[in-house]
């Protein structure tokens, strides 16, 4: 059984893996102060929980974008795991070739979805990822990743919309059965959902035109990824999964190279 770790600037999404089939995710609030023995006992008790054997895991890996805590979640996972796990980044196969100015500009995130999203459903492609930030990759026909957009992310847009007003209340982001909202929630709610809905339409509709490939398949991921995809057609595929999928997927790829 293997370990898979995304490190995100709001969550930590865990992922165990026994060959191909998923055994159980989860994910924890992402806290930089907290220490290797903090983060190793919130695992262990969520393992025990659902009635995993540390000693049934024998790899990990991980991709961050916080990396403050790197050193901390790999020494977590020496001391309560028992293992090392790799960590994405130089060195490490991905078999993504990145056409971009600066590859160590593209976070592991997107390296991962990506990856994820070439081997599932192939290429042409462009992957959407709802997270802290909305991020918009663009895989060409020779699975090569070009670029993309990076927007505010969905929940980040509304807590500052809250944080900078004296009398928004904070909602649920959730869908309202219509555009013209008539009281203040319902007004914010149509803000942020359609009006997201309607930031992904016109960025999809701009990238399939600069790839000249109108038939490219979209996909979507995170936490926000099927709200708007009900709204929009432009989105083919909703994979919650992708990024957890695509650390096991590397994992495999790289454990094999080291054999």
């Amino acid at each position: 059984m293997i370990i898979c770790l995304d490190v995100g600037n709001t969550n930590i999404k865990y992922a165990l893996f026994e060959g191909e089939e998923l055994k159980l995710s989860f994910r924890v609030a992402t806290e930089q102060k907290k220490t290797s023995d903090e983060y190793g006992g919130q695992l262990l008790s969520i393992l025990s929980n659902n009635g995993i054997s540390v000693e049934n895991i024998d790899g990990g890996i991980i991709s961050s974008v916080v990396p403050p805590l790197d050193y901390t979640l790999e020494r977590m996972c020496k001391t309560y795991l028992k293992i090392k796990p790799m960590l994405l980044g130089a060195g490490l196969k991905t078999g993504l070739n990145l056409r971009v100015d600066n590859a160590r500009e593209v976070g592991a995130d997107r390296v991962v979805n990506n990856v994820a999203a070439v081997k599932k459903y192939g290429a042409p492609l462009i992957v959407i990822d709802f997270g802290t930030a909305t991020t918009f990759n663009a895989i060409n026909a020779k699975c090569e990743f070009v670029g993309g957009v990076i927007a505010p992310g969905i929940k980040g847009s509304l807590d500052s919309l809250v944080n900078g007003t004296a009398k928004l209340p904070r909602v649920e982001i959730e869908r309202p059965e219509k555009v013209i909202g008539t009281n203040t929630v319902t007004n914010m709610q149509s803000g942020i959902v359609y009006g997201f809905a309607g930031l992904v339409e016109y960025i999809v509709k701009k990238m399939k035109r600069e790839m000249n490939a109108e038939n490219v398949t979209t996909v979507a991921t995170g936490g926000f990824s099927e709200v708007i995809a009900k709204e929009i057609s432009c989105i083919d595929k909703v994979d919650k999964l992708l990024t957890l999928e695509g650390l096991r997927y590397l994992y495999t790829i790289n454990a094999e190279v080291k054999k």
